[in-house]
């Protein structure tokens, strides 16, 4: 057999279901052989962000796998893997290379060395008799530690190289638990504060472990708030959800850091960024994450658990099994906090304007579709502060956030891949018209392939506020407002398309957009919007 069957067999007996790929690569046929079903994308970047929007899905258990021809289309993936490098998400990217005669020869474009900042590991397969040694470190590091991506360069000549026969035994899953005596301190802390927080990351998603959380925060009485990457690792409309914080928030999340003396972050990186909400001075920090890399990267912690956050989580509840907290109005206090801040936003939340306000958009979107059976997921920019607030996300993963690095047109590519990943779910994303401009012509993907997203077009006509950033370029060249009718656009690629213009009607065609995507078609709303860069934001 050749290099490239090698590892396609490789890749089917890891459970891969699908090849994101933009030709040419040798892997293709051979993977479609192998009964892995090639998913052609338009673009290198919308390939990675299928397998990234897919492995979320997946908790990480099945690994969005991709590929793409060395050179232009190895450069053009960058981006998309810099981004699941950010957001912590496992996919295995494996880009062709020059033969190993070429290697070294410059101009010649070369993964390894360039993909070591936005990878956990990259590395290339230099001899072809070690193809199953290069596979099984690629998935040990996929399926251990801190979820990242994995680049795997296939050179031309080890591509088309005769192998032998191989042996292969798929990588298991290991996890790790924390130290006994730091789950007893951090139980004492939990337990004798008098105004907890838990602050839940994604790795409460990919580690499964949504029920134990919602078990000890049920059991000590402790509010919920989420990160941007987090959001729906706990029910929404749960009485203890604070709901989520990024660059825009709930204001139950600022409320309650505030007066908190203990924060317990749990399967979160703890990060200082604009697209988190910043933790106060002077509370009692206590960090579960299960790469030592983050400990004490940019918050003084107070204690450290090492550990996967179900075992960490099983572990405190085992922890905390006969113990109380004093009785707490808590709930009260977040019923309250959520009632003054919705009294606050329900003008532009309900709002009657034309151009359509963007916020009524989402509240049409949060108030139509069934919560248990969807997966929403934003675009950078305005759409996600405008939706990361006030979509209420009441599952695991009935919300999909993303953001440490935010590459515009993102959104498509990561609810295409959602919906592979779970093909049974309503998936649908919400991006600007700067973004559709990104990735605009892989529509056509979604409708080719055979995937059924609903994608909805806020169209305000403008750069989401950066256009005040270019006075000089918008006055001389009139470059303020972008154009185009997108509703003609995605008919022209294959997809159902409607255009929205009062706010009546968002409804109607919500519920008839729906209606297509359950019939097996893509379809877009374009809804013309107004600019509202006022956001939900109380730090």
């Amino acid at each position: 057999m050749t290099g490239v069957t090698a590892i396609a067999n490789i890749l089917r007996s890891e459970g891969t279901e699908y090849l994101f790929c933009f030709p040419y690569h040798p892997l293709i046929d051979p993977a479609t052989v192998a009964g892995i079903r090639p998913i052609l994308g338009r673009m290198e970047r919308t390939v990675i962000n299928m397998a990234d929007g897919y492995t979320r899905l997946s908790n990480g258990r099945r690994i969005g796998v991709c590929c793409m021809q060395y050179g232009p289309g190895t450069e053009n993936a960058f981006p998309g893997v810099a981004q699941a490098y950010a957001d912590n998400v496992p996919i295995l990217c494996l880009p062709g290379g020059a033969a190993r005669s070429r290697q070294g020869s410059p101009p010649t474009f070369e993964a390894v060395p360039n993909y070591r900042g936005v990878t956990k590991w990259a590395a290339t397969i230099n001899a072809p008799e070690r193809i199953p040694e290069m596979m099984r470190r690629a998935f040990t590091y996929l399926r251990l530690g801190r979820p990242g991506p994995v680049v795997v360069e296939i050179p031309d000549d080890v591509a088309k190289a005769t192998v032998g026969d191989i042996r292969y035994t798929p990588v298991k899953p290991v996890r790790t638990a924390a130290d006994p005596q730091d789950i007893n301190e951090a139980a004492r802390l939990l337990l004798n504060a008098k105004s907890p927080v838990l602050h839940v990351g994604q790795g409460v998603l990919f580690a499964d472990a949504c029920e134990e959380l919602r078990a000890l925060a049920e059991r000590l009485q402790i509010p919920v708030m989420t990160t941007l990457p987090g959001k729906s690792a706990f029910p929404e409309n749960h009485p203890l959800a604070l709901g989520s914080g990024g660059y825009a928030g709930t204001k139950m999340v600022q409320h309650f850091l505030d007066k908190a003396d203990v924060v317990f972050g749990i399967g979160c990186s703890f990060t200082r960024t604009v697209f988190a909400t910043p933790i106060p001075d002077g509370k009692v920090l206590i960090h579960a994450t299960c790469d030592e890399r983050d400990i004490n990267k940019d918050y003084d912690v107070a204690l450290a658990l090492l550990g996967d956050a179900k075992l960490v989580l099983q572990q405190l509840l085992q922890a905390t099994s006969h113990a109380q907290r004093p009785p707490s109005n808590v709930a009260e206090e977040i019923k309250a906090v959520k009632a003054e801040w919705l009294a606050e936003w329900m003008p532009r939340l309900t709002s009657d304007e034309v151009p359509i306000n963007p916020y009524r958009v989402v509240w049409e979107l949060t108030n139509t579709v069934d919560k248990t059976r969807t997966i929403v997921t934003h675009d950078a920019g305005n759409p996600r502060d405008q939706m990361v607030p006030f979509f209420e996300s009441h599952v695991p993963h009935g919300y999909l956030g993303w953001g440490k690095s935010t590459h515009l047109g993102a959104s498509l590519g990561l609810a295409m891949g959602a919906k592979l990943a779970a093909p049974e779910k309503l998936v649908i994303n919400v991006m600007g018209d700067g973004a559709l401009g990104m990735c605009g012509m892989d529509l056509e993907t979604a409708a080719r392939e055979r995937i059924p997203i609903l994608t909805i077009v806020l169209n305000n006509g403008a750069l989401g506020g950066y256009e005040k950033y270019m006075p000089v370029a918008t006055e001389k060249y009139r470059l303020k407002y972008l154009s185009g009718n997108y509703t003609q656009v995605a008919e022209g690629l294959g997809v159902v398309a409607e255009r929205v213009e009062k706010p009546q009607d968002i409804r109607p065609a919500l519920r008839r957009a729906t209606a297509v995507v359950q019939s097996g078609r893509p379809a877009l709303l374009e809804v013309i919007t107004r600019e509202d860069a006022t956001f939900s934001k109380y730090w």
